[in-house]
């Protein structure tokens, strides 16, 4: 490592006690852990937003202290403190060619505190059109971290991704550093063959502070005291959202309390085991709704090549399409992390299968991704049938939505498949890096 080295009466949800066995999680951790991040009283647990997420992280930060975890070295405690920056647009008036256009048809990303565009004044620097096919789509998102005034002409082909561009942007973007002083604004509209406009807009960019909470459970094999395990999950989820049928709380509890609670209740079962040769490291992620922020100061912090591997942990709370007792991991032909965890699992009913969603591109999607694009064997887990899944970001990802019985099953099989690699005796190949 480098420049470091609720209570839950919902027991009916938890394994029967005879079903705890050395090679099961604790159901009633798996439980109670779950209740307490998705209920109501944490308010979503929504990245700068008031309350939410700085309980969660104090909860999780007395749960490792409880299992007995250590912080970091060089860390005080368990929460893993840095800094981003939230851009939020404040009104925008713009008149093209002569027409106002209505609030709903302009889009403003910015660094300025105010703009002016005039086009007799020759501003922007730059003006993109995005076509009506939908591999033009993704010139959009590339814009939004301007590098250049630059406007854009959005076909109205892509007016509903257009309005999902939309609530991203007023929910406030983030960035790992302060924004530069340049501006993209998004017009929806077919590109007119000249234009005359004037538009002007402001924006908001304050700092936010946020904290990883990472836990500690030192190798018991000196030698391979720089051979890092990773475990890890998001606790952050949207917050409060508009109200559907009087509820405005997006509770998160697949997405990511379930992850986070498998984090908690895998430190819980390796710290009890006490035969792990590798430091396993056990850390809650922040703002990995909002970009992934967490996961990258993490990752930033380490020295790829002494991670082993990372086990990330992303909504396992429902059955997976293959059925019960599966769940499918990303990047499964990238390295032979799949097949060495499936090797642990001989003579069990549990099922590890390639992931069945390749074009969600979900490998690049979750918080494994900057140690993966690193070169290490980073890979998530899941149950989620996403594609199909209408709870997703919504009000109503609730714990009365999940299988906790079979969620506390994955966890278990997630904890018996890699006590080859907690006790050094396999390691997972690498994935290649990107150039």
């Amino acid at each position: 490592m480098h420049k470091i080295l609720r209570a839950c009466a919902l027991l009916s949800l938890a394994l029967p006690a005879a079903a705890q066995t050395k090679e099961s999680v604790s159901g009633t951790t798996v439980a109670r852990v779950l209740n307490t991040l998705a209920a109501d009283d944490m308010q979503g647990r929504g990245t700068g937003q008031p309350g939410g997420d700085a309980k969660a992280a104090q909860f999780l930060a007395g749960e490792f202290a409880r299992i007995g975890l250590q912080p970091l070295p060089g860390l005080a405690g368990f929460e893993q403190a840095f800094t981003a920056y939230q851009s939020k647009p404040g009104p925008v008036n713009a008149i093209l060619n002569g027409r106002p256009l209505v609030p709903g048809q302009v889009l403003v990303v910015s660094g300025q505190p105010g703009l002016t565009w005039l086009s007799e004044d020759a501003q922007p620097t730059k003006v993109v059109v995005v076509g009506p096919e939908t591999s033009e789509r993704r010139k959009m998102y590339e814009l939004l971290n301007p590098k250049a005034n630059t406007l854009v002409f959005v076909d109205t082909a892509h007016t509903k991704a257009f309005n999902q561009l939309a609530g991203h942007i007023e929910g406030g973007l983030m960035s790992a550093e302060r924004p530069g002083p340049y501006s993209t604004v998004f017009v929806l509209t077919t590109a007119p063959a000249t234009s005359t406009y004037r538009i002007s807009a402001s924006t908001t960019v304050q700092p936010v502070a946020l904290r990883n909470l990472v836990g500690v459970l030192p190798g018991r094999n000196p030698k391979r005291a720089q051979e890092f395990v990773v475990f890890s999950g998001h606790y952050d989820h949207l917050g409060i959202l508009k109200a559907v049928a009087g509820d405005s709380i997006a509770n998160g509890a697949d997405d990511d309390a379930s992850g986070t609670t498998a984090v908690v209740a895998l430190a819980e079962y390796f710290k009890q085991k006490k035969d792990n040769a590798r430091p396993l490291l056990f850390v809650a992620f922040a703002a990995e709704e909002k970009g992934g922020f967490g996961s990258q100061y993490f990752s930033k912090q380490l020295d790829p090549q002494q991670v082993v591997a990372m086990f990330n942990i992303e909504m396992i709370g429902k059955e997976a399409k293959f059925g019960p007792k599966t769940a499918f991991i990303t990047g499964y032909d990238k390295s032979n992390f799949g097949p060495l965890l499936q090797e642990n699992l001989k003579g069990t009913e549990f099922k590890f299968e390639p992931d069945p969603y390749p074009a969600q591109n979900l490998f690049y999607r979750s918080d494994n991704a900057t140690l993966a694009r690193l070169g290490v064997p980073a890979h998530t887990i899941s149950t989620d049938q996403i594609p199909t899944d209408k709870l997703y970001h919504s009000v109503d990802d609730e714990v009365s939505s999940l299988d906790v019985k079979n969620m506390t099953a994955v966890i278990s099989a997630i904890a018996r498949s890699a006590r080859g690699i907690v006790a050094g005796t396999q390691t997972p190949t690498r994935v290649a890096p990107e150039k």
